[in-house]
């Protein structure tokens, strides 16, 4: 990887950049990404597996970024 193509530009974290990032990930880290963060949840709130089911909202729900 070439130092030009770091960057650390919080400007830079787009949805949409994340989102790339994400999907050139194979499925197995994928996985390993999901059970880690599944970990840290459960780490940090080890009662939300008690938690009811979650109801859905009434309305809708709108996810804006700019462009």
């Amino acid at each position: 990887m070439s130092l030009s193509t770091l960057s650390h530009d919080r400007r830079e974290e787009t949805p949409e950049a994340k989102a790339r990032w994400f999907q050139s990930l194979s499925l197995s880290e994928r996985m390993d990404l999901l059970c880690s963060f599944t970990d840290l949840i459960l780490a940090n709130n080890p009662g939300i597996m008690e938690q009811k089911d979650a109801q859905p909202i009434t309305g809708r729900v709108r996810v804006l970024s700019q462009t």
